[in-house]
């Protein structure tokens, strides 16, 4: 049975979906439980976007719409090369310009001719340090700057609270968990660094913004969901972790 309060299906370069971030509370866990309905095993490749034009700067981008530089774009290749080798068959994406073109440079490569983008898997809102570099930050808002050094995000005025970006991960795993159901086994998920925390965070029902864990322009991690007992928790896990596939760097850049 389709899942309710889930999303239709677009095809690459169209709207994106509006996720129902709201139907998902903070108890929900992207855990066993959350895929016990799939009858087959899924694999989730989880990737930041591309290098872009706001990442060469060092500029807090959010929900600004920086598009990917020449090197971003000579990931995204690198990936996609990559991942033609592991059989996606569906990707899911953020629909801001540095995810989105990630995304069909990645398509490309694997054949594929649709795209689902997700409102749900855009970038955390920065707040007021939308715009800004690091160094800029600091000496604008240097009691925030801070506090942001240990309490990340939710130190910082106007930005997105770690609520939200829970719910809108849990969101992103309802649409995959979708794409599953309806037949998909390899999906590659194109997003941002930032946002990709919560993604893993989700699967743990960690709330909290600390450690963080690395996530390279183009780096790659794989969550494994293997069915077990028909109905009943799958076995999950984190198989790999920001993986740079030949010809993408080695470079683990900071998150945002």
């Amino acid at each position: 049975m389709k899942p309710q309060n889930l999303y239709s299906h677009r095809v690459s370069g169209g709207p994106a979906d509006r996720t129902d971030i709201e139907s998902w509370t903070p108890s929900v866990i992207a855990d066993g439980r959350f895929f016990s309905t799939l009858e087959k095993p899924l694999s989730v490749f989880v990737l930041r976007h591309g290098q872009s034009e706001g990442n060469a700067t060092g500029t807090f981008q959010g929900k600004l719409d920086f598009p990917l530089d020449e090197r971003g774009r000579e990931q995204a290749k690198a990936a996609g090369a990559w991942l033609a080798g592991q059989t996606i068959d569906a990707i899911a994406a953020s629909p801001q310009k540095r995810a989105a073109e990630t995304a069909n440079i990645i398509a490309s490569a694997c054949g594929l001719k649709e795209i689902r983008f997700l409102d749900s898997l855009v970038e955390v809102d920065v707040g007021i340090f939308g715009g800004l570099t690091w160094e800029t930050s600091k000496a604008e808002h240097p009691g925030v700057f801070e506090q942001f050094q240990y309490r990340s995000w939710d130190a910082v005025p106007e930005a997105e609270t770690s609520q939200r970006l829970y719910q809108r991960a849990i969101a992103s795993w309802g649409a995959i968990r979708e794409l599953a159901e309806q037949g998909a086994e390899r999906i590659c998920c194109v997003s941002h660094g930032g946002l990709i925390q919560w993604l893993m965070r989700s699967t743990f029902g960690a709330k909290s913004w600390l450690p963080l864990i690395p996530t390279s322009n183009c780096g790659i991690s794989r969550f494994d969901i293997e069915p077990t007992v028909k109905g009943k928790p799958a076995f999950i896990q984190w198989g790999m972790i920001n993986f740079k596939a030949p010809g993408s760097g080695k470079e683990a850049k900071p998150v945002f």
